[in-house]
């Protein structure tokens, strides 16, 4: 009787062995074994093949990871292997067709604002460095295996704070105040926030503001001149090549076709997009060190 009791404990533990592999579980249901391993994860799937495999010399490779370090590791890993805020570019289909820089390049200086990469107007030979140096990672990881790396914290200390301050106070002090703002005037008060964001959150807030105190920016407010003369002002609910639309002060959506109107809009984020296309990667860090000093 007990080695019968022995044997029934045994068959119910393997059979809760087997359901949790196959991953039927009231949370995730029809998850198989596959996920369970982790091979729908990144880090399992297949790096694509190189079309055109390079070599690129030990000087070039190294000054290439230099420079990858303090301008890119920060969201990519210092090896390009993948950080919090960046994709491993070793698995990167855009890596694996590039020649030499030709698809790189342009995509390193024009940056991907929608993906939150911000432009790095690198000169010929920073950006041949930069490409050599992700090439020879790429070739390494071919042969080697593992996953994202973090974001080391040293990538985002190069910055010099007092630079930063200068390029603050140049092109953030109309809308950010550094020391509080007690009379309120401005939308972007900034006393204390090296508290609430650090390191890499703290850079992605600066460069691309997702919200802050108060649920986040205020919306784009436009303003609809009619054909009449008068003029209408709200915060912006639609716009596109053809139509112009606003909430007005009594809560109805008001749209005009754009031939018919002219319109201004009046958006408190356009400043950061413009400043994209100005920040060299010395600003970048500069920027982001004083913000840390923000406490």
């Amino acid at each position: 009787m007990p080695s019968r009791r022995r044997s029934l404990r045994v068959l119910v533990w393997l059979a809760a062995v087997w359901l949790v592999a196959v991953g039927i579980n009231h949370d995730r249901p029809g998850r198989t074994v596959a996920h369970a391993l982790g091979q729908d994860s990144p880090a399992a799937a297949r790096r694509p093949v190189t079309e055109t495999p390079q070599e690129y010399g030990p000087e070039l490779v190294d000054a290439g990871r230099a420079r990858f370090a303090s301008d890119c590791g920060f969201c990519h890993g210092r090896e390009a292997t993948g950080g919090s805020g960046g994709p491993d570019l070793t698995r990167s289909e855009l890596v694996a067709g590039d020649v030499r820089g030709n698809q790189l390049g342009p995509m390193i200086r024009a940056g991907r604002p929608d993906n939150g990469m911000p432009a790095f107007p690198l000169d010929d030979e920073a950006l041949a460095a930069v490409v050599a140096f992700i090439h020879h990672q790429k070739g390494e990881a071919d042969e080697l295996s593992g996953g994202r790396q973090p974001v080391v914290a040293e990538d985002l200390r190069t910055g010099d704070a007092a630079a930063g301050r200068r390029v603050f106070d140049t092109s953030c002090a109309r809308c950010h105040s550094a020391a509080g703002d007690p009379a309120g005037d401005l939308a972007g008060d900034l006393d204390g926030i090296a508290r609430r964001l650090q390191g890499l959150e703290l850079l992605q807030q600066m460069l691309y503001p997702r919200g802050g105190r108060g649920g986040g920016p205020a919306p784009p407010t436009v303003t609809v001149t009619l054909p009449s003369g008068g003029t209408v002002t709200g915060p912006l609910a639609h716009r596109d090549e053809f139509t112009i639309a606003l909430t007005d002060d009594d809560g109805w959506y008001r749209s005009w076709s754009t031939d018919t109107v002219t319109f201004t809009v009046d958006d408190p984020l356009e400043a950061h997009v413009e400043l994209l296309g100005r920040y060299t990667d010395g600003d970048m860090h500069d920027v982001l060190a004083y913000l840390q000093t923000l406490r």
